[in-house]
């Protein structure tokens, strides 16, 4: 057999384009329903939402007693109050459920019992102590988007959420063949002129590690017809075949040969060193890589040509922890008495990495799900302020930290579909979001802590959403505003309206859930409050907070309120009746810079997308009237 001599090699990331070009849909994704409790390791190939909220119900999240909170008003050191057994209060432990009457709960270790009952010291507010239904997760609210890889949390996330199977990227078949006669079993006695064959096993763990399933063959002597025959079986039985050895120029290296015969090779030799004799070849319609004998070789042979085919037909992305410094977003208060590790969002805006603290409580388990890392508080500290560096633990890859949108301001579901979206439409971008309403995103873009701010707060004087409050808080500085969408606002109230509630003026009479202070929700319903002659302490539960249009829907869905003021498509996704308010303007806000980052012109390009105008016709309540508008503001 004459040598195989490769004089020209190609580089790495040609060879590697120019591989999967030709390889085409040969190493194309497949799909298959498989139940969650095995789901771990897999990749998601579509997006998953919740089917019942987290708690269903809401529930004491201390042991004590539930009490009405007007009850114990007036309480204090000097003024204890009694609470009668049966009548006043109620025994609970954890987790159990708070109904009507009751409204908050305490502590078992802030009571003292005595003859009549149940002594106390201090007033309880209302939803002390109490987990609100949905609290954690809401009924049709996405827990995962597309291509995202199943960890232990979210297998326990899903399930409280209600979904026991997902749909997932199957997994290929990898079959590896180790050949050369000079190569032996680790358990065999070497002899002189023997190897000892350890390639192979480590594929298997790297096969396994990128999600595919791996089918070791018997060693394989150098010789040409028995290398075919196993190569042909191999590809008989599995979706991508590797060769071991017998790529490079040698008198019995047949591997190139083969599969010249079997099949079709594109590349042989890359500028690689080491590694330069690898194989980029299909044969029956599958990938077949030849990968070089040099153990060193093969790893990077493997990491560079064999990973990209892998994760093709997975949708796994890579994934490497490290510790970086951030700047924190919002103060963090602990105790000395413990080391706490605080979920965090962390995304690189300009030259330094920005992290936004999420849910710390022990229920929060979708904060581990939308999490990028810790910030661990140590023992002896008593916490940190807003605007100090902090060390943060990744556990998502620099890469994909470095290819965030941070998302800072008003909430909408539009978010969830475009950060699905953006998962599928490139490999390591992402959306971060963080709702803390339109105000709270305008001063997070003006301190440099985020890429880009939803706002929809409206000017009562000109009727013009957000542009008076862009001038208003960057002064001199020329600003972007994006135009993004309009939508409906209105009152969501249960199914079939039983109160039947019309409009603004009759939230006099109801139960009503509003929206963090600084939202463009409630700086809308405060307009439309003054237009009807209504004062603000008028409304029962004005001062009630809901941090997103799903957390309003699903207290009016679940009874804690009558009404709530959202958006049309939170109201549709929890099966609520809708009274329209009117139209608002739903826009982006970023500096011009930011229009020049790739991801962002991944989001701009998506916004004008037709896949993401069915989403929202899907989702209801939405109009795209100019939609992509680029706007200058000083």
């Amino acid at each position: 057999m004459k040598r195989n001599l490769y004089l020209n090699t190609m580089p790495v990331e040609e060879a590697g384009e120019l591989y999967m070009r030709s390889l085409g849909d040969a190493a194309g994704p497949h799909t298959e329903k498989i139940k969650v409790t095995d789901a771990l390791g897999r990749v998601t190939s579509e997006a998953v939402y919740a089917l019942y909220s987290s708690p269903l119900y809401n529930s004491a999240a201390m042991d004590g007693i539930a009490v009405v909170s007007s009850s114990t008003e007036g309480a204090s050191e000097s003024s204890p109050v009694t609470l009668r057994a049966g009548e006043d209060y109620m025994v609970v432990d954890t987790g159990d459920p708070v109904r009507k009457p009751y409204d908050a709960v305490i502590m078992a270790e802030d009571t003292q019992e005595n003859e009549e009952g149940m002594i106390i010291h201090a007033a309880a507010p209302a939803w002390q102590h109490v987990r609100p239904v949905g609290e954690d997760i809401v009924s049709g609210e996405m827990i995962l988007t597309r291509c995202h890889r199943i960890r232990p949390i979210d297998i326990g996330v899903l399930l409280s959420g209600g979904v026991t199977e997902i749909s997932v990227f199957a997994q290929p078949k990898v079959g590896i063949i180790p050949t050369g006669t000079e190569i032996v079993e680790p358990y065999e006695d070497p002899k002189e002129g023997d190897i000892i064959e350890s390639n192979s096993r480590m594929f298997e763990a790297m096969v396994k590690e990128q999600g595919g399933i791996p089918k070791r063959y018997d060693i394989v002597p150098d010789d040409y017809e028995l290398i075919k025959k196993s190569v042909l079986r191999a590809l008989d039985e599995n979706d991508m075949v590797i060769v071991n050895a017998g790529s490079s120029a040698g008198t019995e290296d047949y591997t190139v040969h083969v599969l010249r015969e079997i099949g079709e090779v594109f590349v042989h030799g890359v500028a690689m060193k080491p590694g330069k004799p690898v194989i980029l070849a299909k044969a029956c319609g599958k990938p077949v890589i030849g990968i070089p004998g040099y153990p060193v070789s093969a790893y990077l042979a493997v990491e560079n040509f064999v990973y990209p085919v892998l994760r093709s037909f997975t949708g796994m992305k890579g994934s490497s922890g490290r510790k970086i410094r951030a700047v924190l977003s919002r103060r963090l208060v602990s105790s000395l008495k413990h080391r706490e590790y605080v979920r965090v969002r962390v995304g690189k805006v300009g030259d330094r990495y920005v992290c936004a603290p999420l849910a710390r409580g022990a229920g929060a388990a979708m904060s581990m799900v939308r999490a990028d890392g810790f910030c661990v508080i140590p023992q002896e500290a008593e916490g940190y302020e807003a605007g100090e560096t902090v060390d943060v633990i990744l556990f998502r890859t620099a890469e994909e930290i470095d290819r965030t949108i941070v998302c800072t301001g008003s909430h909408d579901m539009l978010l969830d579909v475009i950060s699905d979206l953006m998962s599928g439409e490139a490999e390591g971008i992402r959306l971060s979001s963080t709702h803390i309403g339109s105000l709270g995103g305008l001063m997070a873009l003006q301190r440099g802590e985020a890429h880009i701010s939803p706002s929809h707060l409206l000017d009562e004087e000109t009727g013009i959403y957000n542009e008076s409050y862009i001038r208003s808080i960057f002064p001199g500085e020329e600003m972007v505003l994006l135009k993004g969408v309009r939508r409906i606002q209105g009152l969501m109230t249960a199914k079939g309206n039983p109160l039947g509630i019309r409009g603004i003026e009759d939230l006099k009479r109801v139960r009503f859930v509003n929206r963090q202070r600084g939202a463009g929700t409630r700086v809308l319903l405060d307009y439309k409050l003054k237009q009807a002659g209504i004062k603000p302490e008028d409304v029962d539960g004005y001062d009630a907070e809901a941090a997103t249009h799903m957390a309003v829907a699903a207290q009016v869905a679940g009874g804690e309120a009558d009404c709530g003021m959202g958006v049309y498509s939170a109201a549709h996704a929890m099966g609520l009746d809708f009274i329209p308010v009117g139209e608002e303007e739903y826009d982006f806000v970023m500096r011009p810079e930011t229009l020049d980052m790739p991801e962002m012109k991944c989001f701009v390009k998506l916004l004008g997308s037709d896949e993401f105008r069915a989403k929202l016709d899907e989702l209801g309540g939405y109009s795209l009237e100019g939609s992509g508008e680029i706007m200058k503001i000083k």
